[in-house]
């Protein structure tokens, strides 16, 4: 199977602020994604899944990926 390298737009709602975010991650499916996002944000900033608000996740070419460790991937 071939791995796509996806966008995922969002926010973290905290205690008393919201905190936008970008990530660039490499995945099978959007679905392996969104699990992998959640099991970070959860785990690193110690959130619940309804405080993690993924806005959008759209799949990118190798050519605009932006993130330093998913160029060092490809």
């Amino acid at each position: 199977m071939k791995t796509k390298i996806f966008r995922v737009n969002g926010k973290l709602l905290d205690v008393d602020k919201t905190k936008v975010f970008t990530r660039e991650l490499k995945g099978i499916k959007e679905e392996d994604i969104k699990e992998k996002l959640y099991s970070e944000f959860g785990s690193k900033h110690r959130l619940n899944r309804d405080k993690i608000i993924i806005d959008e996740i759209t799949e990118i070419t190798a050519d605009d990926v932006t993130d330093p460790i998913v160029k060092e991937l490809l």
